[in-house]
């Protein structure tokens, strides 16, 4: 579930990770399994350094969307709502819609794709299962190649990226990043630069314990 509650912060965002420091944390508190996880990342990171955002903003989903398995809150950290670093979904190799999009958003950063194209965005996403039709809360990437274009989305319920016009199942509510908030799909900015989600705060607070700042 995602909590609407905002909190005014300063300007902290992930640009670079320690990974001698999160491989150290990942095998002392999951194992060796989570350690070559991070090492592979690691890898990855530095064999996209030089490539174009396109083929970063693809390698880095698959990566996530391959390592995490989808689980709920409730059931993985016995919270109904939990917002997991990339160290605590890798470690546990699950999460939900947040925890997804939380370390895609991280690690493209870490790649230097400018702040100002990303945003973590929190939709209504129409969902089918046996043709029941459900509507829930539910968290994306969004990326923007430039300010005014139409988003590319990178999703957990589907392994392709796609322009936003083309996944009508997903109505925007507000998105943000580390410069301010959006509300719908509009391109200004409706909150300061230092308005966040008090549980954005909580994780980037915590993502900087484990290398990440």
């Amino acid at each position: 579930m995602i909590a609407l509650v905002f909190f005014c912060v300063t300007g902290i965002y992930a640009a670079s990770c320690d990974f001698n420091k999160l491989s150290s944390l990942a095998k002392q508190r999951y194992g060796d399994e989570a350690y070559q996880d991070v090492v592979e990342l690691q890898q990855l990171i530095t064999q996209l350094k030089t490539a174009t955002e396109a083929e970063k903003l693809k390698q880095i989903n698959d990566f996530f969307n391959r390592k995490i398995n989808y689980a709920e809150d409730i059931d993985l950290w016995g919270k109904s709502d939990y917002w997991a670093t990339p160290l605590e979904a890798i470690g546990r190799q699950a999460g939900d819609c947040e925890d997804y999009s939380i370390a895609k958003y991280v690690f493209l950063k870490v790649l230097n794709v400018p702040n100002d194209k990303l945003r973590l965005t929190y939709v209504r996403a129409e969902l089918n299962f046996d043709g029941i039709r459900t509507v829930r809360a539910h968290m994306v990437l969004s990326y923007y190649p430039t300010p005014q274009s139409t988003p590319l989305i990178l999703d957990s319920l589907k392994p392709e990226i796609l322009p936003a016009s083309s996944r009508p199942d997903l109505t925007p509510i507000f998105s943000f990043n580390d410069k301010g908030i959006w509300v719908g799909s509009s391109s200004k900015p409706k909150g300061e630069a230092t308005s966040h989600l008090s549980k954005w705060l909580d994780v980037l607070t915590r993502m900087q314990a484990d290398g990440i700042e």
